[in-house]
C-alpha cells in the first residue's frame, strides 16, 4: 500500500482535520437497523450495510459522532464495494433516541462493544469480522481487543484505528491549546445538548449548572464522566480507559494510524515503544492527514484504501474468500 502523500494544499492538520467534517457530503447508506437489548436493560441501535459478504467490518465512530457521519458512510460504500458486510453502531444515546440508563457512553464503554460483537457473531453469517475505529473509536476497539486478549472471538481477524487518543491524558491535553479552542468548544456545546436530556431523565443525579464554566475535557469528565461512570476522577478515568494500557495483550493483527499533524494527539498518542514489542501491532504514522482526514482528491479517501488493503492482507493470511 502506497504511503500516505497529498497534494500540498492539503498538507495542512487542521484544514484535513476541518475540511470532511463540513463540506463531505455523502448520501446515506440503505441502513437496515437493529435494536439490541444490554444486560443492563438499555438498548444499542445497530446500522447494518449488508451486500450478502461472508465477512463483516463493524465500524465505531468518535465522540459524538453515530452511523450518519460522513466518515462512516465513506467506509460503508468503500467496504461495501469491496463485497463486504457492514454494521456501523451507535453508542448510547448517539442514534437519535436517548438510552435509558443513567450511563451514557465513554472512552472504556468496552461491554457494549462486545454485545455488539457477540450478536454478530451469534448471526453465524461471517467467516471473518473486522474492527474498525475512528478517534475515540479507535480507542475503543483497541482497547476492546487488549481486555480479550487470547479469548477474543475467534472470528475476528484484525483492529484498524485512525487517529486514535491512545493515551487520553494526552490527547486531553493538547486539546487544550488556543488552536484546538475552536474543537473544544464544538465538543461542549453537542455535550451540552446530550446532558440537558439526561439531566431531564435523571433530574436527582445529573445536574448541569453552571456548564459554562467548563472549559476542557479535564473539567468535564471530573464533573460528568467520572462519577457517571464509577471512575474516580477525570485522571483515574484517562488512565484506566487508555488503550495504551492494553496494547501489549492483543493477539490480533491491529494497525494504528496516527497523522503527525493531528492537532488531537500528542507523545505518547503515538505508542511507538508499545507497538515494537507486540509483533501484532502495525504503527503508521503519516506526516499529514489531520484527525480522521486523509483527503485525497477526489471523493475516495487515502484511509477507506488503507483499511481495505489490511483487510485484504489479512484475509489472505486466513485464506478466507469474500
Amino acid at each position: 500500500m502506497t504511503p500516505y502523500s497529498p497534494p500540498l494544499y492539503l498538507r495542512n492538520g487542521h484544514l484535513q482535520t476541518i475540511y470532511p467534517t463540513l463540506f463531505r457530503k455523502l448520501s446515506c447508506p440503505a441502513y437496515q437497523r437493529e435494536r439490541i437489548a444490554t444486560p443492563d436493560d438499555d438498548f444499542l441501535d445497530l446500522d447494518w450495510a449488508c451486500v450478502g459478504g461472508n465477512t463483516l467490518v463493524i465500524l465505531c465512530h468518535g465522540l459524538e459522532g453515530n452511523s450518519t457521519r460522513d466518515y462512516i458512510k465513506g467506509m460503508v460504500k468503500a467496504v461495501n464495494g469491496h463485497g463486504m458486510d457492514t454494521l456501523a453502531w451507535n453508542y448510547r444515546g448517539c442514534s437519535g433516541e436517548p438510552n435509558r440508563q443513567k450511563i451514557m457512553y465513554h472512552n472504556g464503554a468496552t461491554y457494549d462493544l462486545d454485545s455488539v460483537v457477540r450478536h454478530a457473531t451469534e448471526t453465524g453469517r461471517y467467516a471473518a469480522i473486522f474492527l474498525i475505529g475512528f478517534s475515540m473509536g479507535g480507542n475503543l476497539a483497541l482497547l476492546y481487543a487488549g481486555e480479550q486478549g487470547n479469548n477474543i472471538h475467534p472470528r475476528i481477524c484484525g483492529v484498524i484505528g485512525f487517529s486514535v487518543p491512545c493515551e487520553l491524558s494526552h490527547s486531553s491535553r493538547a486539546l487544550q491549546h488556543p488552536a484546538c479552542a475552536i474543537y473544544m468548544k464544538r465538543f461542549l456545546l453537542k455535550l451540552h445538548k446530550k446532558l440537558q436530556a439526561k439531566s431531564d431523565q435523571y433530574p436527582d443525579h445529573i445536574t448541569i449548572d453552571n456548564y459554562h464554566q467548563i472549559k476542557t475535557f479535564k473539567q468535564f469528565d471530573d464533573r460528568f464522566t467520572a462519577p457517571l461512570h464509577g471512575f474516580t476522577d477525570a485522571e483515574d478515568y484517562w488512565h484506566r480507559c487508555s488503550c495504551n494500557r492494553h496494547l501489549s495483550r492483543i493477539k490480533v493483527p491491529a494497525l494504528i494510524v496516527n497523522a503527525q499533524d493531528d492537532p488531537f494527539l500528542r507523545d505518547d498518542c503515538y505508542p511507538r515503544a508499545l507497538v515494537s514489542a507486540n509483533p501484532h501491532l502495525t504503527l503508521e504514522t503519516p506526516a499529514h492527514g489531520g484527525h480522521v482526514g486523509f483527503m485525497l482528491p477526489g471523493p475516495t479517501y487515502w484511509s477507506e484504501q488503507r483499511a481495505l488493503s489490511f483487510i485484504d492482507q489479512q484475509l489472505n493470511r486466513f485464506a478466507i474468500t469474500t
